[in-house]
């Protein structure tokens, strides 16, 4: 018998966050328009981290018909969700799997990432086990420091795979760790291009190409691309550098919206919240929303976010709670049950994941990551 442990999700709640598909189909089409040679090139989506808290699943079969080629997850778990929801391209676990999960991923057809002599011996006793080979990819580490085989000691070791009868080998990858940076960038680029020149890549899927480098980097050797937060509509880009390339329109698939559960004024000197770090200066009309920090808006941003409410942009007042947050709507016709949006587009509006990241100092990766604990996902085109 099978454990399975769920997060629970709030389903009778006036809060959710959208996901436009339809924004997803055109940032695919604007990214392969801006990819150079993009026809010789397979592109892997990186939808990791329940494809970065937009929905893994949802958004899985709108890639696959936008011409996405294969996936990336972080573990064999994401992998196994792919392929139990009937995602039959070629997954890759782009972080580093158990040995003992190894098997698993053999009965799910779930390519792992390979990076030393453990790996080998494991991959060994698992042919002679079940006389199958296991689809694999050779992560090199060319600087990034995290996990992958030296790219010195690299050609032997692929060259030592290529020579076992045990094993399926399907490409070489590295990460970049800095690809705004051209002295670290250059450096990588060096390393990989060493491995490259000392094994016989051919039938082999090559890439280091990320969300940056994609646009930025031009190589035949290169045959496929990993794209991970453009998919998104997101920038990849450092806020305040000047940009190394020039990204193609993107349109941000995250929305954050609650429905107003309450609307009531306030007087002069009155707070709203703990704390009362807000105080109102004059007569105020006050709206909550039920969305707060457990759903994973910081309460970092307390005072310092908008909404919009049919189309007029509010103040976020007081400080975000657990579950709820405050906004003035004064002097704007709104009623109980109308929709406040937090992030993402209202009439004309469009309310960024960047703001907020720049406001808490931290990257769009880790607040649409966030953004997932309790509130449920409607998809939208």
């Amino acid at each position: 018998m099978r454990n399975v442990r769920t997060s629970f999700t709030n389903k009778h709640r006036d809060s959710w966050v959208e996901i436009n598909l339809g924004h997803l189909e055109e940032n695919i089409i604007n990214i392969k328009e801006k990819i150079k040679n993009v026809e010789k090139k397979e592109l892997l989506a990186v939808i990791k981290a329940d494809g970065y808290g937009h929905g893994s699943i949802m958004c899985a079969p709108t890639l696959l018909a936008c011409g996405i080629n294969s996936f990336g997850v972080a573990s064999i778990d994401e992998g196994i969700e792919l392929r139990e929801n009937k995602i039959n391209c070629p997954v890759l676990v782009l972080g580093a799997v158990p040995v003992w999960a190894f098997e698993t991923a053999l009965e799910y057809d779930i390519e792992v990432s390979i990076f030393n002599e453990e790996h080998i011996e494991a991959i060994k006793m698992l042919y002679e086990r079940t006389g199958k080979k296991l689809k694999v990819q050779v992560k090199a580490d060319t600087g990034m420091n995290r996990i992958g085989i030296n790219y010195k000691e690299a050609p032997n070791f692929i060259n030592k795979l290529k020579s076992l009868n045990c094993v399926d080998l399907r490409g070489i990858f590295t990460h970049f760790a800095d690809a705004e940076n051209e002295e670290v960038l250059n450096s990588q680029i060096e390393k990989f291009n060493y491995i490259l020149d000392n094994v016989d890549t051919k039938g082999l899927k090559i890439h280091c190409q990320n969300s940056v480098g994609a646009f930025l980097i031009d190589d035949d050797r290169y045959n496929t691309i990993r794209l991970g937060i453009v998919i998104y509509g997101l920038s990849p880009l450092t806020e305040g550098i000047k940009p190394v390339v020039e990204l193609p329109e993107l349109h941000q698939l995250m929305s954050v919206k609650g429905r107003i559960t309450n609307i009531h004024t306030i007087q002069k000197g009155d707070g709203v919240s703990y704390g009362h770090i807000f105080k109102a200066a004059k007569e105020t009309k006050v709206a909550t929303v039920p969305i707060g920090y457990a759903d994973g808006v910081s309460r970092n941003l307390s005072e310092k976010i908008k909404g919009s409410v049919n189309g007029t942009l509010v103040n976020q007042i007081g400080r975000i709670t657990m579950d709820q947050m405050m906004f003035d709507i004064t002097g704007v016709e709104a009623n109980v049950g109308d929709i406040i949006t937090i992030l993402g587009y209202d009439k004309n509006n469009l309310l960024k994941v960047d703001d907020w990241a720049k406001i808490i100092g931290t990257i769009n990766y880790e607040l649409v990551c966030r953004l997932k604990v309790r509130l449920p996902r409607v998809y939208v085109r």
